[in-house]
């Protein structure tokens, strides 16, 4: 017959698997929520470009490349098209890498569930196993120490998962603040370039703007995580999607004017501005977590009190 101390070891254990596998299938779910996500995004996109390079055809010959030689306008129309299409195949290509980091993830719990798949019926059956040895000692406190262990681990794992949403959410904290140091440096050079600064400004700018594009494929895989991370604290779960940035400003180089700048100008702000929203709604969710941790942990203190109480010698 089993001893009680190496049953109860087993329990935990199994315990431990299974409330592990409905943890990673719950991030499973979100996973492949994400991945459809990205893949209608992609799809749009390949439309786009798609389009864009059509137009690009269009004007290095045929109709429209002899109409736009009679209009004297061919190489800056051409030069123009050709950024447009260049910005959206960047996209593209932003789009594919994050869908196949996101079915990499989806890869690795697919196999983390598979080796947990049995742990559900492990568990059923110790418990059985527990109940009849309980029932033949005949100790009235037996029942209820079994049903707080059980609860001292699921809380252990939810403040162990609260955790690395917590993580999660610093992680994308900081990609965010990245994003903004490159959005900043941009809007600065952008200001300097309406007061008259030039293609100097305009270069810098134009490297700035795609530093920031760069972060931003960085930052969005960061709060991918976060947001999956959240979804199995229990928070409503989220699709945070990072704002464009437009790296076809560089273009404008060619059209140089107080008018252009300012709309360049804007564009950055408004991009920033979205950045900034998601950077605060990721400090709100990690205060929430915070407070979620806190109330995990004095439930955890009670529920080692009436333990220590149950335990404690007549």
């Amino acid at each position: 017959m089993t001893l009680p101390s190496e049953l109860d070891e087993r329990l935990r254990e199994a315990a431990a698997s299974m409330h592990r596998a409905e943890h990673v299938r719950r991030l499973r779910e979100t996973t492949a929520q994400q991945i459809a996500d990205v893949r209608a995004t992609l799809e749009d996109l390949e439309s786009k470009l798609a389009e864009e390079e059509r137009d690009v055809a269009r004007l290095e010959g045929g109709l429209s490349a002899v109409l736009a030689r009679v209009l004297g306008n061919r190489e800056e129309r051409l030069e123009r098209e050709r950024a447009e299409a260049a910005v959206a195949r960047e996209r593209v290509d932003g789009h594919r890498a994050r869908l196949a980091d996101l079915a990499a993830d989806a890869a690795a719990t697919d196999a983390e569930l598979a080796v947990l798949a049995s742990a559900p019926g492990e568990y059923a059956r110790l418990l059985a196993e527990k109940e009849r040895q309980l029932i033949d000692s005949g100790d009235p406190r037996a029942r209820e120490l079994a049903d707080l262990a059980a609860a001292l681990d699921r809380s252990s794992a939810e403040v162990r998962e609260c955790d690395e949403a917590h993580q999660a959410g610093r992680g994308a904290l900081d990609a965010l603040n990245v994003v903004l140091g490159f959005l900043g440096s941009a809007r600065n050079a952008s200001t300097f370039d309406m007061l008259g600064g030039g293609l100097l400004a305009d270069a810098y700018e134009h490297s700035k703007l795609t530093s920031a594009d760069q972060a931003a494929w960085h930052a969005q895989r960061a709060l991918d995580v976060f947001s999956r991370e959240l979804a199995d604290t229990g928070v409503v779960a989220a699709r945070p999607v990072m704002p464009k940035v437009d790296t076809r400003w560089f273009v404008d180089a060619f059209f140089d004017n107080i008018i252009i700048d300012a709309l360049k100008h804007q564009r950055i702000e408004k991009t920033r501005a979205g950045v900034n929203k998601l950077a605060q709604w990721v400090r709100d969710t990690e205060a929430y977590l915070e407070t979620l941790r806190a109330e995990l942990l004095a439930e955890r203190a009670r529920l080692l009190a009436r333990r220590e109480e149950l335990l404690r010698p007549a």
